[in-house]
């Protein structure tokens, strides 16, 4: 092979995008959440640390992300509710009895990363445990909006992980944008959405975590470029209206744009 041809195939591979399989989790530019302010708020444990976010859907249901799943079935995941710190003695910690996966959710493409966790027990509702309503009309989120992404992930590229729950306020990216040359290229389908800057990002260990519009829960944290905070590279989210029948079903033919979901001040 000639160097020139070489040089054409490096060229080509460095500009394919480069998605980052691992849970993304931090809370790049934001802030720590007020207590009790974001209710819905689930973190998912696995061997006593913190993996990935959630949310409360029902006093039973917890949505997050698909790849949130350990490779290893023999780890057993855990809820922690009802708390700002996940060092409260007053934390909620529940088991999970059953989960479930999107039928479809590509490892590799990240289409259809939608998990669904069924909790062992019935949570109590209260002001610091309460669920959230997802979106129940197929509407575009216009660019530039700004939606708000809670975790207990890094705040920092390098660190560890805070023991609060942090939040940011990311601004939503048109897909048409998000899909053109030099971000991902015709990665992103009608089924996920783009959000976050340079310096408001979602990444490392917030993965499945809610990103919440005008107090509605709009899509969970996907997946993204390997350096977080990359304006060309931002996170990318897993619309929920387009997965509204699998949820319902799922959950046994729940009613969840009932008036007994609450929409959250954002």
């Amino acid at each position: 092979m000639t160097a020139a041809r070489l040089l054409s195939v490096f060229l080509l591979v460095l500009s394919i995008p480069h998605y980052d399989c691992r849970p993304r989790g931090r809370i790049l530019g934001g802030s720590e959440s007020a207590l009790h302010n974001r209710p819905y708020m689930v973190s998912l444990h696995v061997e006593g640390s913190h993996l990935c976010g959630g949310a409360l859907l029902s006093p039973q249901w917890v949505i997050s992300a698909a790849h949130c799943v350990p490779d290893n079935a023999n780890n057993t995941i855990l809820a922690v509710l009802g708390t700002n710190s996940l060092l409260d003695p007053g934390r909620l910690v529940v088991g999970i009895e059953k989960q479930f996966i999107h039928p479809q959710y590509n490892k590799t493409t990240k289409e259809h990363d939608l998990l669904l966790l069924k909790l062992a027990v019935n949570v109590t509702l209260s002001d610091k445990v309460k669920p959230i309503q997802i979106q129940c009309e197929d509407k575009k989120i216009p660019a530039d909006t700004r939606c708000l992404v809670a975790g207990w992930g890094k705040i920092k590229r390098t660190g560890k992980k805070p023991d609060q729950l942090n939040e940011v306020l990311v601004p939503v990216i048109s897909r048409e944008v998000c899909n053109g040359r030099g971000y991902y290229q015709d990665e992103i389908t009608e089924n996920m959405m783009c959000a976050g800057t340079a310096k408001q990002d979602s990444c490392e260990g917030d993965s499945g975590g809610p990103l919440v519009c005008s107090g509605v829960l709009e899509a969970v944290v996907s997946s993204g470029f390997r350096v977080c905070g990359n304006a060309r590279r931002p996170g990318i989210y897993t619309r929920l209206y387009p997965y509204r029948r699998f949820i319902e079903e799922t959950m046994h033919n729940a009613t969840l744009c009932s008036p007994s979901a609450t929409t959250i001040k954002s």
